[in-house]
């Protein structure tokens, strides 16, 4: 029996074996299925009983005249298509076949089946045969029904790009398949590989540690990082892997997909390549970092629940009063405790639900900010954009709507472009920077001089402030050159017809040394943490005078 499943199910891509050895009515089916299914075991007596319990009720008859007739006859095909339901209950349309082979007597000896599970055959691709992101995210969600531990690595190229500049599509396409071809030759069946977006792929094993994913990425990439000949051309191909473990199983499927990502990200853009892993190390209050970010994103679907905005304030530096405030998200657990954005934020950028999160902040911080332009006319709000709200197509008519929604004036609204922003195509940035200005709003360059604000930025974009990062002045009253980048930054903005405001200003020395050297606007310490409204309010509105 052993033999002819082997024997089957090396043929039988896409489906679930089974073998029935009819004298002693024994099976053994295969391992996909049981775990799929949440069958008893790979070997079972009475098989087609146990498998008749997880047909549906309204198509058992079909199934059973079928099995009875070739059963009856000793002859023919069983073939039938009806309904299964899976470990969690849930029912998929299937399509059965099986056939029976006979003794030397001519007697039934075996009768030999497939499954096939269409929700899983329609998600393979079909570049590289791998199931795609469809069949990455049902497989994904039947290990978190069934409780079994999986290590995921998601491999990706920085320079396939240019290669496809370089030799064509067609050639890019070939070489792909190729080092395809080659991961399954070499991946010793530790795992089993999906294609994502793009030429992203990710691999999921249940018996690899993290460390033996690693020395095989890093084998990968000693092979590709040294030119090779392909089609008689030299290629070099970069790449990026970041790996997680899932041992948390109250959390779904996206979930694991965008720590995933970070993990990823963090090699591509932060660490040259360099294996990544998303550490899911517990808090003070026992939760793992995987169930708080599943938690999290729970919030962001439900209409934002939990999160809340806590404000810093902007200084006008000559006069030392508000001039405005800078709108920063924060989320409450359970227990009332406060979670800071850097514990979630470069998780969530990667995620689809983030431009939810990025429109519920721009409109609830507009609203609330509302009534203290009655006291402070001049006041400016200033909300942070993500890459994922960037991408959006229509994000300049995402703003648009906030504003006409909430009545905020868009001549207050100044919306900053963070450093991960650098990954957008600087003709999309300039098309909304564009459509930015002419509704009136202003345009912030944060963490200027690292990262992603440069003086190309300045060149080709229209901004309104540059923000000069606490990195160059933190010690700027020990530092005299410190002093100078500022007063050189100040002489760039100007050029540019841009204003400064330096950041992380904590004492009053640092201040009077910004403000000798003709910064705009300051925020830091010295005036105040980021706070809640209410405090905020009370602190700078009603008992500070505004510019």
């Amino acid at each position: 029996m052993n033999t002819i499943f082997d024997s089957y199910e090396m043929v039988a891509e896409g489906t679930d074996v089974y073998v029935c050895d009819m004298r002693y009515d024994y099976s053994r089916w295969a391992r996909t299925a049981v775990e799929l299914y949440g069958l008893e075991s790979e070997y079972m007596y009475a098989a087609d009983d146990i498998w008749e319990d997880h047909i549906h009720p309204d198509d058992r008859k079909m199934y059973r005249d079928s099995i009875k007739e070739l059963f009856e006859n000793g002859y023919g095909m069983h073939d039938v298509q009806y309904r299964a339901r899976d470990i969690s209950g849930q029912y998929y349309t299937c399509t059965c076949r099986g056939i029976i082979i006979k003794d030397d007597n001519d007697e039934p000896e075996y009768f030999v089946g497939m499954i096939r599970n269409h929700s899983i055959n329609e998600s393979v691709d079909n570049i590289t045969g791998l199931r795609n992101k469809n069949g990455f995210f049902y497989d994904i969600n039947r290990y978190l029904k069934s409780h079994i531990p999986i290590r995921i690595v998601m491999y990706g190229s920085t320079n396939y790009t240019r290669i496809n500049d370089l030799f064509g599509y067609d050639f890019g396409t070939r070489i792909f398949q190729h080092c395809i071809r080659y991961v399954l030759d070499h991946n010793q069946k530790i795992g089993d590989l999906y294609r994502l977006d793009g030429i992203r792929v990710a691999l999921i094993s249940r018996t690899a540690t993290i460390e033996e994913l690693r020395d095989n990425y890093e084998h990968y990439q000693s092979i590709l990082e040294r030119p090779f000949l392909f089609e008689g051309e030299q290629v070099i191909i970069n790449i990026n892997a970041g790996a997680i473990a899932v041992d948390r199983f109250d959390i779904n499927a996206d979930t694991v997909l965008s720590c995933l990502t970070q993990a990823y990200q963090e090699s591509k853009h932060n660490n040259q390549g360099k294996f990544c892993f998303f550490e899911n190390g517990v808090n003070k209050n026992g939760i793992h970092k995987l169930e708080r970010i599943n938690r999290i994103r729970n919030s962001v679907a439900e209409g934002c629940d939990n999160f809340v905005v806590y404000y810093q304030p902007v200084i006008d530096a000559k006069t030392g009063k508000l001039s405005g405030a800078e709108a920063l998200i924060r989320w409450k657990d359970e227990s009332g405790n406060i979670v800071m954005p850097n514990d979630f934020i470069p998780v969530l950028e990667n995620d689809a639900l983030f431009p939810s999160l990025g429109e519920w902040i721009l409109k609830h911080s507009m609203e609330e900010c509302l009534p203290v332009l009655k006291k402070c006319p001049q006041f400016m709000l200033n909300v942070n954009l993500s890459y994922a709200q960037l991408q959006q197509l229509d994000f300049v008519n995402v703003v648009k709507r906030a504003i006409k929604d909430t009545g905020y004036p868009a001549a207050n609204l100044c919306l900053e472009m963070t450093e991960r922003c650098r990954f957008i195509d600087m003709d999309q940035l300039k098309v909304i920077t564009s459509g930015l200005e002419q509704e009136g709003i202003k345009i912030a360059l944060d963490d200027f001089g690292t990262g992603f604000s440069s003086l190309e930025i300045l060149q080709n974009l229209h901004i309104d402030i540059v923000k000069i990062d606490r990195q160059f002045v933190k010690n700027i009253s020990e530092d005299s050159r410190q002093i100078a980048i500022v007063k050189i930054v100040n002489e760039l903005a100007e050029v540019y017809n841009a204003i400064t405001c330096a950041e992380g200003v904590e004492t009053e020395e640092m201040r009077d040394i910004l403000r000798n050297c003709d910064v705009h606007t300051m925020q830091g310490y010295l005036y105040s943490k980021p706070i809640p409204f209410e405090q905020f309010t009370e602190k700078f509105v009603k008992s500070n005078e505004c510019i």
